[in-house]
């Protein structure tokens, strides 16, 4: 693993960060009783000021591009935001509409990133993409901004206001920014749709869960999945330059 990281490091600096791979601030070793958890810490997939009610997708967590298991499970969707799957995305009618300009940007990256983690017989990956809805996010500032002046009509005024010294967010951006707008050098795996989509949106998209090898239990899994599902059937545990094709052609069918 350490010759992995090795690598990856090289690779993210090597292209400037302009990429859609995580972006790693740390690693962590707790031990409690004896029993070792190992954490990683990345940078934030979504915004800080634009929310991503409207539609959290993975594609996928375990087998993008595959047709077996791919559907959320019902106590996923009884969640307050559920993340879907690949068969969800599918037939949700879902997609990416982005300008053909960014739209080439984005696949030439991803085109990138999945030949590297091809190469270090990294598989199973998946694309998170969170998309925030412009106009409902508006309506629901609107409704806050009511509910507000109705308590603060009520109240007797005795609160204590925010000193005007006090330091600002690190996060904030340095211009003003209206609803749907975003610095790309805080979001950084934002992108705004086109202007001929059904709605105004943001698409917030990255890979993660990149760090599993390709190994002989993956192997022996595929041959297990294959007996299963007959050797036609379109399963996960494929070897990983199958994997980050099938993953690069499924990604493109999505965006529109």
């Amino acid at each position: 693993m350490h010759n992995i990281l090795k690598k990856y490091h090289q690779f993210i600096v090597e292209c400037h960060g302009n990429t859609l791979l995580p972006q790693f601030l740390g690693m962590y070793r707790l031990t409690v009783d004896g029993d070792e958890t190992y954490m990683i810490v990345t940078r934030n997939v979504f915004s800080h000021r634009l929310s991503t009610k409207a539609r959290l997708y993975s594609a996928s967590s375990n087998n993008c591009g595959s047709t077996v298991a791919r559907e959320a499970s019902d106590k996923e969707k009884a969640k307050e935001l559920p993340t879907y799957k690949d068969n969800d995305f599918i037939n949700d009618g879902q997609k990416i509409y982005i300008d053909e300009e960014n739209k080439k940007m984005f696949l030439e990256k991803l085109r990138k990133d999945v030949e590297f983690l091809a190469q270090l017989k990294l598989m199973d990956y998946s694309l998170l993409v969170g998309i925030h809805d412009v106009e409902r996010s508006e309506q629901e500032e609107v409704e806050s901004e009511d509910n507000e002046a109705e308590e603060e009509g009520e109240s007797d005024g005795g609160g204590i206001g925010t000193p005007p010294d006090s330091p600002s967010n690190t996060l904030d951006s340095t211009k003003p920014l209206s609803p749907g707008e975003f610095d790309p050098a805080i979001d950084v795996y934002a992108i705004k749709s086109n202007d001929s989509a059904p709605r105004k949106e943001v698409y917030f998209m990255a890979v993660i869960d990149i760090l599993q090898h390709y190994d002989a239990k993956k192997k022996a899994a595929h041959a297990a999945k294959t007996v299963k599902h007959g050797a036609g059937a379109e399963i996960s545990t494929v070897n990983p330059e199958q994997y980050s094709k099938r993953f690069y052609d499924f990604i493109t069918t999505i965006l529109s």
